[in-house]
């Protein structure tokens, strides 16, 4: 059974930093690409940011970009997202997913076969 467990998780003021961990079983993703989502109360899910297995990332945006990273540790296989300068905005509940598809879309939702069970981010001012 795979499985796609995540941590991390929290309440946290504004300006805070909180990481995200997500931890891979039952099958190896380390040649696959690997996203966090996000999705905030009567929203659709959003993507976040995205890895391949090389390294090199793509967010949803430039001003994501500035304070999340997104890294993996392949012998680990896990996937970690750094969030940093927090604001209330950025409260929601975070997924983590992996892709095994020959090719995908990193914002649709529908090209990831295994998703994390979720993780509430709460961001206070």
């Amino acid at each position: 059974q795979v499985e796609l467990v995540k941590s991390g998780g929290r309440l946290v003021l504004t300006g805070g930093s909180l990481r995200l961990d997500c931890v891979a079983s039952g099958r190896s993703f380390n040649k696959y690409p690997l996203a966090w989502f996000r999705q905030a109360p009567g929203k659709e899910r959003q993507f976040v940011a995205g890895i391949i297995w090389s390294g090199i990332s793509t967010y949803d945006s430039d001003s994501l970009k500035g304070r999340f990273t997104i890294t993996r540790d392949n012998a680990k296989n896990t996937v970690y997202l750094q969030m940093n300068n927090l604001t209330p905005e950025d409260t929601a509940v975070y997924y983590c997913a992996a892709t095994v598809g020959d090719s995908w879309n990193w914002w649709y939702v529908g090209d990831y076969q295994y998703w994390g069970q979720g993780t509430q981010v709460t961001v206070s001012s």
